[in-house]
């Protein structure tokens, strides 16, 4: 395994410095990249959804729970499946208490194409309370591109469709049997009663969202995934995959 270079204080303080500099820069750069994504446009919601939750069938303005925003994980867990995508789980663990969030006029909720039955006795097997939605038998999870079947819509998945991805190299996002489900995130804003989606993400877009890998970024062997640099500090045993 390669480690960093080992230095005296002095020396490891002046490249510490020079780090600090371009933390800085970054955390600018975020902001200003936060900026630009809440100056996106939005798109009006005009197709009604139904989802099943714990008190029945609702429809999409009942996921905000009477507040004006909406951030719904697409949940890996497909109809045939008894339980939820390994990462997906794990990604929710880490979530915690969203009060601070619900204060900021913001609702979580989880949806997820399996049976509500299947989601509910998994929920309660990881001990979660976030509220959470089955979108079986709905349009929903096919027209926010997370679940990828082309005889009812054309394959788009992080904005990229099949032959783009197909030209990718070690690509596994085309690879799996239709239907098959990925994850993401999807933000909705609601002006009265009408609902406007306004953001998603997929892919390693929710990554800065979980506490391990924002705190395993800040140390020398990173994630100890293989595809980080420097090469070298990755760990032998394979990540968990949904499919």
């Amino acid at each position: 395994m390669g480690l960093p270079e080992v230095v005296g204080r002095d020396a490891w303080l002046r490249a510490r410095r020079a780090l600090l500099a371009a933390e800085k820069a970054f955390t600018k750069e975020r902001d200003a990249l936060n900026a630009r994504r809440r100056e996106l446009p939005m798109v009006l919601v005009e197709k009604g959804y139904s989802f099943a939750g714990a008190e029945g069938p609702v429809g999409l303005l009942e996921l905000f729970e009477g507040r004006d925003q909406l951030v719904v994980y697409h949940f890996m867990f497909q109809p045939e499946w008894d339980a939820g995508c390994p990462n997906c789980t794990g990604f929710v663990d880490e979530i915690g208490s969203v009060r601070f969030l619900n204060a900021a006029n913001t609702t979580l909720a989880l949806v997820s194409r399996a049976p509500y039955e299947k989601l509910a006795a998994y929920r309660e097997t990881r001990g979660w309370e976030h509220p959470w939605y089955s979108s079986y038998g709905s349009d929903f999870n096919y027209d926010y591109h997370v679940t990828l079947d082309e005889s009812v819509v054309p394959f788009e998945y992080n904005y990229r469709t099949k032959p783009e991805w197909d030209a990718l190299p070690n690509n596994e996002h085309t690879q799996g049997q239709q239907p098959f489900d990925l994850h993401g995130l999807s933000c909705f804003l609601r002006v009265d009663e009408q609902i406007f989606h306004t953001y998603s993400t997929y892919g390693r877009g929710p990554d800065a969202m979980t506490f391990t890998v924002t705190a395993l970024d800040l140390t020398a062997l990173g994630r100890q995934e293989p595809w980080e640099k420097p090469a070298g500090r990755s760990l032998e045993s394979p990540d968990d995959h949904c499919h």
